[in-house]
């Protein structure tokens, strides 16, 4: 059996840092960690094709090569997956699919023309399908129905199929689900509330294969919760620490953790000791009631900035995830979101209208109130919120836009992040030394002449990091790293603003149409 197995495209998105990849030579931030684990579950003796679309086109010959077609996506991949879908069934492939977004909504693959459908977790339906293909059926739906996978028997992923050079940083997870509850997460709606971890044996043998294969870059812990099981997360790090010791520090690690991280200061020392020096954390919201509505209880227990700084100062840097349009949010949330930013000198800040996911608590209870716009919810920036929100959309949307451009302005991204770092504990492993590649260097020529010369940023620029080199200067290059993440943001910020401002103008003008036809059915009865 020959497998090819496609990654779908992403729009522009916060994540896509295109101009950022662009300064090191590379095409994508991360691979598809979830088709390289499908193809390490199916059954070996198979042959398997892996293409990124992110990365390169389908080719004719790949098409030709095929016996059988698996795609996997996520929400924002939906467009390019259903028309990927099409083409291989115009080229007369069997097509299976699976991943978030299928999960979520099958019936939209299936009606582009999917075989299969392999849905949930695949260490249960994987096997169903291989069945399946074996019994030579034709097509199928393949569902856990309900049962959550043991990941201890999850294999090492076939990284080997992915092209090293393309990729920024590497994926690993370690463990699945969340204990919390927000409203508006799909995480555990298709994971659960219980974090199920790998052993700590087995994500160490998933790093000496990335070490085998001459991986020495970032890896990103994809875990959503990457400490919702505290227990054995330590347990995973007290090994993980030695490993890296023993392998002179080959990867730095980032992931995403709730904020709750800030209240245990051993599972924070533990982080820095195996080299992670970012953390992603969902603050959501500066409103205390918004919060509470939205079941996000785990942010209201202590002070947010506070938590934030205390993971600063261990030497962590922050990464934070805003929404905007929460459910009795009162008028200027956009300038207080802005201002928390400000406050807590957070650099880097994901943000975005509130979406309703697909059968997550909030679409629940939008659907029974009949306030959903259409059943299309996504998570990217450049996307109106897809229900009736409890004040004007067009009201959210302006604040949202101008939020946002104020959050990447180039003078206030440096500052804030100055600040960040000034406050930034050091951190505490020993690399060997290292020269700096032609590639980093020329990156580093690139930001000071764009940011230190170019633009009127110059003399903050300057300003900054000779004062970082010289009061904290063990963080003087993850510094100089974060700065130039704006070269991003600079356009994409621009983006936001021109996409939200043309759905607003099509909302507003369909509302003027529809209020017009229903003053017109009146004063036609009555003619």
């Amino acid at each position: 059996m020959r497998v090819l197995l496609v990654y779908p495209l992403f729009p522009k998105t916060f994540w896509s840092y295109e101009k950022i990849l662009e300064l090191v030579n590379r095409k994508v931030l991360l691979p598809p960690l979830g088709l390289v684990t499908v193809a390490a579950i199916l059954p070996q003796e198979w042959e398997f094709k892996l293409v990124d679309r992110n990365i390169r086109f389908v080719t004719e010959e790949d098409w030709a090569w095929a016996d059988i077609v698996i795609l996997s996506a996520m929400i924002v991949q939906k467009v390019d997956l259903l028309e990927q879908i099409r083409e291989a069934k115009r080229r007369g492939k069997r097509v299976a699919v699976g991943g978030p977004y299928p999960t979520s909504v099958p019936c939209e693959a299936t009606e582009a023309g999917a075989d299969y459908l392999i849905l949930d977790e695949g260490e249960i339906t994987l096997p169903m399908f291989v069945e399946a293909i074996q019994k030579g059926e034709t097509q199928g739906i393949f569902r856990s129905g309900g049962e959550k996978p043991d990941v201890t028997s999850t294999p090492v992923p076939r990284f080997d199929l992915l092209e090293f050079d393309a990729y920024d940083s590497m994926s690993v997870q370690f463990s699945r689900g969340c204990p919390f509850q927000c409203e508006f997460c799909d995480i555990i709606v298709l994971y659960g509330r219980k974090p199920r971890t790998k052993t700590p044996a087995q994500l160490l043998a998933e790093l000496d294969y990335l070490y085998e294969l001459g991986w020495r870059r970032s890896v990103f812990m994809v875990d959503d919760n990457f400490i919702g099981n505290k227990r054995n997360v330590k347990l995973l790090l007290k090994e993980l620490k030695v490993w890296q010791a023993e392998h002179k520090y080959p990867f730095r690690f980032n992931t995403e953790a709730s904020i709750d991280l800030a209240e245990d200061p051993e599972l924070m020392q533990l982080m820095l000791e195996c080299y992670f020096d970012a953390v992603f954390v969902g603050i959501e919201t500066p409103d205390e009631e918004s919060l509470q509505l939205t079941k996000k209880f785990q942010n209201t227990r202590s002070s947010l900035i506070d938590a934030v700084q205390t993971i600063m100062r261990a030497g962590l840097r922050p990464m934070a995830g805003f929404i905007i349009g929460f459910d009795g949010e009162k008028s200027g949330a956009g300038d207080r979101i802005v201002r928390f930013a400000e406050l807590a000198a957070i650099p880097s800040t994901t943000f975005a209208m509130l979406q309703a996911l697909p059968h997550t608590a909030l679409w629940n209870r939008l659907e029974k109130e009949g306030r959903m716009r259409n059943k299309d919810g996504n998570i990217n920036q450049t996307t109106l919120m897809n229900f009736i929100p409890t004040r004007p959309l067009e009201e959210i949307a302006r604040e949202y836009v101008e939020a946002f451009w104020q959050l990447y302005d180039p003078k206030l991204f440096l500052d804030r992040t100055y600040r960040c770092f000034l406050m930034m504990g050091a951190p505490v492993c020993k690399l060997p030394f290292k020269w700096p590649s032609w590639v980093d260097v020329r990156a580093f020529l690139i930001v000071c002449w764009r940011q230190g010369f170019k633009r009127n940023t110059r003399w903050i620029f300057w300003h900054h990091l000779f004062s970082i080199i010289k009061r904290n200067p063990a963080v003087w290059e993850h510094y100089l790293t974060v700065c130039a993440h704006n070269e991003h943001f600079l356009e994409y910020r621009q983006i936001v603003r021109d996409e939200i401002e043309a759905q607003v103008a099509e909302f507003l003008a369909n509302e003027a149409e529809h209020k017009l036809t229903e003053a017109e059915v009146p004063a036609k009865l009555a003619s």
